[in-house]
């Protein structure tokens, strides 16, 4: 049997009421972080329906319009444009930005060359072409930008 001088039970009682106020305090901040993750992710599929109802409508007007007038068939790019613009928003908005990519050279930290092509025209390994945009997450890479570079000819 073990006998504790007071002084020691209450320090031993202090640590205790310390540690249920750290447990307390802990399970609190894991509820609000959930309730701060749950909130983010609804604000992100609200974000994401309002995308599916300019897709929806889209698809709506193409099968109500078999056949299609020549100015909306004009506008599209300018539709997808700004349907692409959107998603960019809701990317930045959860710190993905695309890549900027203006060198001429790859940088291999930043694409990956998917395919060359023979070109006489340009120096060896100059990007001709962006097969598919590069996205990054702070500073990690999180897909790099794909690109065709040119070749000269064998």
């Amino acid at each position: 049997m073990y006998l504790l001088k007071s002084e020691q039970r209450e320090q031993i009682q202090q640590e205790l009421s310390n540690l249920l106020k750290e447990k307390v305090a802990l399970q609190q901040s894991v509820r609000e972080e959930k309730e701060g993750a749950q909130a983010s992710k609804e604000q992100l599929l609200l974000e994401l329906l309002e995308l599916f109802d300019s897709v929806e409508y889209f698809i709506n007007y193409m099968e109500e319009n078999p056949e299609l007038p020549p100015q909306f068939i004009k506008r599209l790019p300018k539709y997808f444009g700004t349907i692409q613009k959107k998603l960019l928003d809701i990317l930045e908005k959860r710190e993905v930005n695309l890549i900027k990519f203006e060198d001429s050279l790859p940088d291999f930290s930043l694409c990956q060359v998917v395919d060359r092509e023979i070109r006489e025209d340009v120096e060896d390994k100059t990007i001709t072409k962006i097969i598919r945009q590069g996205f990054k997450v702070g500073e990690n890479v999180l897909r790099p930008v794909e690109v065709i570079t040119a070749k000269k000819p064998d």
